[in-house]
């Protein structure tokens, strides 16, 4: 391996090398993003970045050109010292071409005080982003630290002393070489010879057994293997480099023997020595001890799915058990916390946190989930209500949860419905057992890393039990029995199918494996059930009190609450469609859910961060179902951090405004802005926000003037006056793209910012704005036509470089877009448009039925569907629906991920679940198939994508969707010999009219009649030009 051209690591005497003793100041330059400032300063021979991120999100580091060399193993040292709140610290490595980047990601850094050595191994360095196909790290040009926002606030960090260090490639954990012990030394090796009848026996009192793992080695804990009975109950794991100077990696208390797990992370030594100080005072037995690799504990949960692996399945979550595990929300409309149920009934009581677990011991046997069948629903089948229900020929358990109460004050209520099923009297244990675990499984690791939620200090004191010092969990009564255990004295699942259990109601666990169990004994006839209830307060002081509060008076009042917020909009169609309209309000009560607060959201995990783009299209939602109030909230929050120059952030969180540019951003709080202008006629409203639609058109207005010079026409036509490169598509998060996503977004705030300036009477500026839209509505058009050309393809790309095909994507020019092509001033070629969905069709039926091979995909298809009804591929888009149908996870809970894998229980990143921002994508192309706005001709499409057989008997009804010009209401059914639509009385109609597209396949319109007076069909579409009450069309 050669570093800076001047040292060979291969041949050196010395493989360190002195990369920076930062001595010199000059070598390095401050980076940073808007808003966010920093400096360098030395500092007794030390650097120094003082930074301040002045409320804005963002990051801010030193960079420096290095040119390093990679072909074998190595490792970074370096010092580091700071007075800073726990902010991310990363360590980049950036290649010559400075898009391909490296990295060692430290979210939440506690940054010491004191000088304290960072080692950076090559295993430690992984691939953070960049177009290059390979992922391993072979030379890089520029050298990084950053301090991204986590925490914000400002603060110092200093660095010295960066070496670099040529290492042996990394060998295989080899077999212990030899054991020694203090007591019966002969026997010793028996520890180690893999035979588990065989066992070192010592005697009373401290005992120590040496390993000699023949050079140093690198592992990552140790497995103990027990003889029954003479286990050693508090011992320690010491570690030496020489065999002389010795020092302790871990201590264990309370051990209760059979197998012990130890966790021994990033471990480095040749010698192990176990010293055992006390036990069951018949001396020790220790069949076999196992040293483990370093990804046996590599983080907690690597070690706790090493532990599951090793024990019967059910005894951990599914995640932990290598299988892919599905969850749904709980919380209330606007809520700062969110908490989740599992499909196997555990509860996670707010993000991050424990999980409340249920366990049923019938007749002395323990059942878990893994021992009964699983069913999911929602009450009423589509309330955020939701329901588990295990099945067992002993025992039947019934999980329901829900969020009760105000954003200031509100409470996890969960009840537990214990049955015996069977025809015998049975005794019955109800086991809750508090686990250090989320239900968020540890597949999912981007912002909210899934999996364990450590629980250092546990209490169960009567029916409270409390967390870290903190009362959380309120049972309606105390439980028959109790106990809290760590982690060395086995895990209060374990404990369960024994017949004794601990003693101890609180315990202290240095692991973070803290569990406990509430046990509630009953005996049930043959039928006969019994309820037990927990409260778990979310926000504020806990619970409530009185019959009003008994946890079946809360769910109902929680139920009735829910109907009515999602019972606004009525869509009354046959039974074949009824879990699309349950599954419309369900979808509903999932993005009100998600929010925290005014912020409209995508997730309460994973994408717990609101992104503009997110937000405009759930917003389009809301005001399409009444919820006008939410989307104000969101518009009035967001727009304030819109950023000085204009640019409007892609995303805001607590950390403030994300300074990554997207380029789609700016027309999409444009958009949403307008939408509600639209639908409320609030102008007081859009006066004040006046300030941000302006900063956001002008703000574009530069970044198109920076694509519109004539070397980039040289270089591309197709760049020519586009927004320029970002990464706002997630496909383009790589390498940024000319994306036609932030394009088609751009056009639609051009065009909404000219109709707010005419809206509010800015006449000069409604003017600059109409012919700033004209001029990039055609640029956009030409670009198009550029990069079809160049790529030589008949179809809409998604980025003017790349000619890809991703008519998700292309979908926005539609909707919200209204670029529909073969109408009035359509930038989009009819004939790339149709093509486009089109192979998206093929690629479809492929999929669906088998023939194609695919991986995953993203319910952001759901767009597809409202493309379909827009061109009139009525039946096309019921097809769809119910392909992404049979993909909701679980089916009963009525909801999508951000991914679907065509293997589900296999582990995988699913984004958030539900997804509100899918949600969001169903709801809208669901609503189109009954009405929806079409901007070339300002009209109203009614029923284009239902399915035709749904107006036979009874038809369709719809009432209370809203649209700009109020309430619609209509019915439409098919009779014997003519077809009926029905208007509500009163409704308005936009100056286009309503527009019906012919929906039979099996008839023709004839005798066509509004109210009486006779009209005519056109290309398939009967224009309602006036507010009506009834049309008829004969049948012919």
């Amino acid at each position: 391996m050669c570093l800076l051209m001047a040292f060979c690591s291969a041949q050196a005497k010395d493989p360190t090398v002195v990369l920076d003793t930062f001595d010199d100041p000059t070598h390095w330059r401050v980076i940073a993003s808007t808003q966010v400032s920093g400096s360098i300063r030395a500092d007794n021979g030390a650097l120094c970045l003082d930074y301040d991120f002045n409320g804005v999100s963002g990051y801010v580091g030193i960079q420096r050109d290095l040119d390093i060399d990679y072909t074998g193993n190595y490792r970074f040292d370096f010092k580091l010292r700071g007075e800073s709140p726990d902010n991310d610290l990363q360590f980049k490595l950036i290649d010559a071409s400075g898009d391909n980047v490296w990295w060692v990601n430290r979210p939440k850094y506690r940054f010491p005080v004191a000088w304290t050595p960072i080692r950076y191994k090559r295993r430690h360095i992984g691939k953070a982003w960049g177009p290059g196909a390979d992922p391993q790290l072979r030379s890089s040009a520029k050298l990084e630290f950053t301090i991204n926002n986590s925490s914000g606030g400002k603060g110092a960090v200093c660095f010295d002393a960066l070496t670099f260090t040529a290492l042996p490639e990394d060998r295989p954990l080899p077999e212990v070489a030899s054991a020694t012990a203090t007591s019966a030394r002969g026997e010793a090796e028996r520890a180690i010879d893999g035979d588990a009848d065989t066992a070192w026996r010592a005697g009373k009192g401290i005992q120590r057994l040496i390993l000699d793992l023949g050079r140093d080695t690198e592992f990552g804990g140790l497995r103990f293997d027990w003889a029954e009975g003479a286990h050693a109950s508090d011992y320690a794991v010491q570690v030496s480099d020489d065999g002389r100077r010795w020092r302790e990696l871990r201590a264990v208390s309370g051990g209760n023997g059979g197998r012990d797990w130890i966790a021994l992370p990033e471990s480095e030594a040749r010698h192990l020595a176990i010293e055992l100080r006390d036990g069951l005072g018949v001396g020790y037995a220790l069949n076999e001890v196992r040293v483990e690799p370093l990804a046996f504990a590599a983080n907690a949960n690597d070690f706790v799915a090493s532990v599951a692996k090793d024990s019967p399945r059910g005894l951990f979550p599914r995640g932990f058990s290598g299988e892919q595990a599905y969850w749904t929300i709980l919380g209330i409309d606007g809520g700062s916390e969110q908490g989740l149920i599992g499909e196997d009934g555990a509860i996670e009581v707010g993000k991050g946190g424990f999980s409340i677990e249920p366990f049923v011991i019938a007749d002395g046997k323990l059942l878990r989930w893994a021992d009964a069948t699983m069913s999911q629903s929602l009450q009423d089948g589509y309330l955020p209500i939701p329901r588990v229900d295990w099945s067992h020929d002993a025992a039947q358990l019934r999980v329901t949860a829900f969020a009760d109460g105000t954003p200031e004050r509100s409470q996890l209520v969960a009840r537990y419905v214990l049955r015996n099923p069977g025809t015998v009297v049975r005794d019955y244990t109800l086991a809750l057992a508090v686990q250090p675990f989320q239900v968020n499984p540890p597949s999912q690791f981007l912002n909210t890393t899934g999996g364990v939620s450590r629980i250092e200090a546990l209490a169960i004191d009567g029916a409270v039990v409390s967390v870290a010092g903190r009362e959380r969990v309120y049972a309606e009564r105390a439980p028959d029995a109790a106990f809290a255990t760590t982690f060395d004295s086995g895990m209060a699942v374990s404990h369960l199918a024994a017949a004794a259990w601990p003693t101890a109601t609180t315990v202290r666990d240095p692991t973070g494996l803290a569990s406990g169990a509430m046990a509630y004994r009953m005996r049930l006839q043959p039928g006969e059930s019994r309820e037990i209830a927990l409260t778990v307060p979310m926000t504020g002081a806990p619970g409530c009190e009185g019959d009003a509060c008994s946890a079946e008076q809360r769910q109902h009042s929680v139920a009735e609450r829910w109907r009515r917020t999602l019972d606004t909009v009525r869509i009354d169609v046959p039974a074949e469609g009824q879990p699309l309209v349950d599954t419309l309000r369900t979808a509903l009560a999932h993005q009100l859910i998600s929010r925290i607060g005014p912020r409209l959201q995508p997730g309460t995990r994973s994408y717990a961060r609101s992104w503009i783009r997110d937000g405009a299209m759930i917003a389009e939602g809301l005001l399409r179902t009444g919820r006008e109030d939410a989307v104000r909230e969101y518009l009035d929050w967001y727009a304030p951090y819109q950023f000085d120059n204009g640019k409007v952030p892609c995303c805001v969180d607590d950390r403030g405004s994300d300074p990554v540019p997207e380029n789609d951003s700016h027309g999409e709080l444009i958009f949403a802005i307008a939408d509600y202008a639209r639908h409320t006629g609030d102008d007081a409203f859009l006066a004040t926000m006046w300030p941000h639609v302006r900063g956001a058109f002008d703000y574009m207005e530069t970044l198109s003037a920076s694509e519109r010079t004539d070397a980039n026409r040289a270089l591309d036509p197709a760049f020519y006056g586009m927004m320029p490169v970002s990464i706002s598509h997630e496909g383009y998060s790589a390498k940024p793209m000319h994306s036609y996503w932030d394009n088609f977004w751009a056009l639609r705030g051009y065009k909404d910012a000219a109709w707010i300036a005419q809206r509010l009477g800015k006449r000069e500026d409604a003017l600059r704005m109409a012919a700033a839209r004209d001029r990039f509505r055609a640029d956009l058009g030409a670009s198009l036509r550029a990069a079809t050309a160049r790529h030589g393809i008949d179809y809409l790309p998604g980025a003017a470089e790349l000619g890809d095909f991703d008519p998700t994507s292309t979908t926005i020019a539609l909707a919200p877009g209204g670029e529909q092509a073969g109408l009035a001033n359509s930038i989009l070629p009819e004939d790339l448009l149709h093509n486009t969905f089109e192979r998206y069709w093929r690629e479809f039926e492929q999929r669906r039925d088998g023939k194609r091979q695919w991986k995953d995909y993203t319910p952001y298809e759901w767009r597809n569907v409202g493309a379909f009804v827009r061109l009139g591929w009525r039946e096309r888009a019921w097809d769809a629906v119910e392909f992404f149908f049979d993909d909701r996870a679980p089916r009963g809970w009525n909801q999508w991920g951000e991914v679907v894998s065509r293997t589900p229980r296999k582990p995988f990143f699913l984004g958030d679940l539900p997804h509100a921002w899918v949600a969001s994508d169903f709801m809208r192309s669901a609503l189109d198939m009954f009405a929806y706005p079409r901007e070339a001709d300002d009209s109203l499409v009614l029923a284009a994508g239902v399915p035709a057989r749904w107006l036979d008997g009874d038809g369709i009804a719809v009432d209370g969707l809203r649209t700009p010009q109020g309430r619609l209401g209509y019915t439409l059914r098919r009779e014997p010999k003519r077809l009926v639509l029905r208007f509500a009385a009163g409704m308005r109609l936009p100056p286009g009219g309503a527009v019906l597209p012919w929906p039979l396949a099996d008839a023709q319109p004839g005798r066509t009649r509004i109210d009486g007076k006779s009209a005519q069909w056109h290309d398939g579409e009967l224009r309602i030009a006036a507010p009506a009450v009834e049309v008829s069309v004969e049948l012919r």
